[in-house]
């Protein structure tokens, strides 16, 4: 009866997996963490994973209501990976669910700064903000700043479709 109720609220369709699966699989590419210098740690590659996901919502919301679903199937997905991870690195009923909001507020953080920053010429503090906390050495900002405009550039590119199919280009 509650899948009747709220069946608009929800996503119902395979976007939010087939899309995660597609932004896991950036964020595992090794050049984040060589030549970008990020630490290949929880902390480094959840900064990497959720600076990625801002941007392909990012892009979803370019979709205007179209692009609705494919947003809430991402973010659905997005929160129940960070539960299921964060479960089995033995968080329990008592904090878990504040570390997720605690995930999901990081994410939305960085959702709400590239979404000033995409229009702009320069996306170094940008980059800076998102991915890093501390002080990388220039290279490695030029070289994640690089890899995001690369990226963004394919997410441009890419149609809804191919969004909710996990084709990020």
């Amino acid at each position: 009866m509650l899948g009747s109720l709220f069946r608009r609220l929800t996503a119902e369709n395979a976007a939010g997996p087939a899309l995660f699966d597609a932004i896991t699989a950036r964020t595992r590419q090794p050049h984040w963490y060589v030549e970008g210098g990020l630490p290949d740690t929880l902390d480094g590659r959840f900064a990497v994973l959720s600076t990625i996901t801002a941007l392909v919502l990012l892009r979803l919301e370019q979709f205007d209501e179209a692009g609705n679903s494919a947003s809430v199937a991402l973010t659905e997905r997005f929160i129940e990976v960070m539960e299921a991870e964060h479960r089995e690195l033995g968080l329990g009923d008592p904090t878990l669910g504040k570390t997720v909001r605690k995930l999901v507020g990081s994410l939305a953080r960085r959702t709400a700064l590239w979404r000033e920053t995409v229009g702009q010429a320069d996306w170094c503090e940008a980059t800076r903000s998102s991915l890093y906390r501390d002080n990388p050495s220039a290279e490695a900002i030029r070289h994640s700043e690089n890899a995001l405009r690369t990226l963004w550039a394919g997410l441009r590119g890419a149609d809804l479709k191919a969004l909710e199919e996990g084709k990020l280009q």
